[in-house]
């Protein structure tokens, strides 16, 4: 029995739905179902009735619910009493090369009271955003999935011990400067982009094709070059008419409108692919204020202001 499953508990009963209690923890309803059972079998009683009016508690459960929330109570005046030298709460997000993750990191620090956190955001190669959220150095991470790199990925995600949930659905799109030979295209295809260096994000040496953060990454490119942030992305766009093929989501509140983002037209040997870009997060994780605000900030950004291209989220 641990303090998680408890808080679980009360949230069901406050909101009589394991839907809106899922929603509200921001976890995953198998997740939480899981947690509940979990919880019957080792007190040997049912906590709670379902029917397809909703969740109530049984009358054991209703006995069960008092002294966990009684327990839960201590536990904070515990917290409030003892946490006095610092009360600052840590935050801190892991996250693929992607502005819009910024962006949404910014928007949540105007929201909360940053004086009260400890606060962080780490953009980073893949295998250290899944490693990050999996250690608990930071709670939330975000990073995409493909058809190309799913088995892979997810089998990383589960051995952390971690959840993905979707936000968006993107094809791929090509990012390269309003200045460059290309830049007034509608579509640009990979054989007129072969003159060209592609440009890709190192993941030093655990670089393979699955961890890439760019889509269409098992292509072969005649010209390419491997880089460590996005500053140098947008140097090398200029210098050398470089570009990246990205999900077409991009910032321009942070980026500027120096870059243009353009569909990628798909050919025979070369399809485009659909990036499902989304965050992860420890299962059964109880995340904080300052978490569930970001998630907030990423769900209101994607529906807000649709990209180059974004895909319908429901589409299959």
């Amino acid at each position: 029995m641990t303090l998680q499953q408890l808080q679980y508990a009360l949230k069901i009963a406050e909101t009589g739905s394991m839907n809106k209690a899922a929603a509200d923890l921001f976890v995953s309803q198998p997740t939480l179902t899981s947690a509940v059972h979990e919880l019957e079998t080792e007190i040997g009683q049912s906590i709670f009735l379902r029917s397809n009016r909703g969740v109530v508690p049984t009358e054991a459960g209703q006995r069960f619910l008092g002294d966990a929330r009684s327990i839960c109570n201590q536990y904070q005046t515990l917290v409030d009493k003892y946490t006095e030298a610092d009360r600052r709460r840590s935050f801190a997000v892991s996250t693929q090369h992607f502005s819009f993750a910024v962006k949404c990191f910014v928007s949540m620090v105007q929201a909360l009271d940053p004086a009260s956190y400890r606060l962080a955001i780490r953009e980073t190669r893949t295998l250290d955003v899944i490693r990050d959220v999996g250690s608990g150095a930071s709670q939330v991470g975000i990073l995409y999935l493909s058809e190309f790199n799913r088995k892979y990925i997810v089998k990383l995600l589960d051995e952390a011990g971690l959840d993905f949930t979707e936000i968006t659905r993107c094809q791929a799109c090509v990012y390269l400067h309003r200045d460059h030979p290309l830049a007034s295209h509608e579509t640009i295809s990979l054989e007129e982009l072969a003159p060209y260096p592609c440009l890709s994000f190192d993941q030093g040496a655990d670089s393979l094709f699955y961890l890439a953060e760019e889509i269409l990454s098992d292509n072969e490119f005649e010209r390419s070059i491997k880089v460590s942030d996005r500053s140098t992305v947008l140097n090398l766009m200029i210098g050398l008419n470089g570009y990246t093929l990205c999900p077409g989501v991009v910032c321009e509140e942070l980026n500027g409108d120096a870059c243009r983002v353009i569909p990628y037209r798909e050919d025979a040997d070369n399809p485009n692919r659909s990036m499902e870009i989304g965050y992860i997060v420890r299962k059964n994780a109880l995340l904080s204020e300052a978490a569930r605000e970001y998630i907030r900030q990423l769900t209101t950004y994607f529906t807000d202001r649709p990209s180059a291209g974004q895909e319908d989220k429901n589409h299959e």
